[in-house]
């Protein structure tokens, strides 16, 4: 998919890794400052790019895709981070490109379904097929490359790539409960993030394909506080860095 200029989020600076040094060392960078965010507009491995930093929660990644699209020109949208795991089989260390995207915590119900953003009379924003299909590949690769080494760094198990549903919300989920609640709700939810619907959403009502891949930090349970603020400090950079230069280098 040959894309005029890719717009590049992350919520927080690990989860890009060194995609902005990246840009820098290969060629000029323009910095723009916008909403109190910073736009890195340059190449990206040979792929026209505006990279930013969205910040946490739906709020502040829409906001971010609505100037992706309408201020730097972004025909296509990627956003990489960590999520926590949902299904019982998604692990730490995972990877999760999402086929599907959904607001776990909307609820207008009685006047609409739950779950079902008002207006647009659906619940559920697919991801762009082939954007996805390119990230699961360059996450596949980077597995098969890197998962052994990683395994034995880290301590975690082999790592695996999942597609599916990945449900978005305004809230940290951190315990037994609230975890149990949302596999009961949504049981092919394979993981939980606090951006991905709402890049979605915008996406879907912009006409503009989007895709999202997360790694696994945390399983979202009692443990999930300090197992996201481990990996993300120790090794979320590094799967950002090896996924996306990956899925990079093979659309430009």
């Amino acid at each position: 998919m040959k894309m005029t200029r890719l717009g590049i989020m992350a919520a927080l600076p690990q989860e890009l890794g060194d995609l902005i040094a990246q840009m820098r060392t290969a060629g000029e960078v323009r910095a723009v400052t916008l909403g109190r965010r910073e736009y890195f507009v340059g190449d990206a491995y040979g792929v026209p790019a505006a990279v930013t930093l969205a910040r946490v929660g739906k709020v502040a990644a829409a906001a971010t895709a609505s100037a992706l699209i309408h201020v730097f020109e972004a025909d296509a949208i990627v956003f990489t981070g960590v999520a926590g795991g949902v299904r019982a089989d998604v692990r730490v260390g995972d990877v999760v490109v999402a086929d599907t995207l959904m607001q776990h915590d909307l609820d207008a119900s009685p006047l609409f379904p739950r779950y079902e953003v008002p207006l647009l009379e659906r619940a559920r924003f697919d991801a762009d097929r082939s954007l996805s299909d390119a990230l699961g590949a360059a996450a596949a690769a980077f597995i098969a490359e890197e998962g052994h080494a990683l395994s034995e760094r880290f301590a975690v198990a082999a790592p695996r790539v999942h597609r599916g549903l990945v449900v978005s919300g305004d809230r940290f989920i951190a315990s037994h409960d609230a975890l149990f609640a949302l596999r009961d709700a949504l049981p092919d939810a394979l993981a939980v993030e606090m951006e991905g619907a709402a890049i979605a959403q915008v996406c879907y009502e912009h006409g503009v394909p989007c895709a999202v891949v997360r790694t696994i930090s945390d399983t979202a349970d009692a443990a999930a506080p300090a197992s996201f603020v481990e990996f993300l400090t120790s090794i979320a950079a590094t799967y950002s860095s090896g996924i996306v230069s990956r899925f990079l280098r093979a659309a430009a």
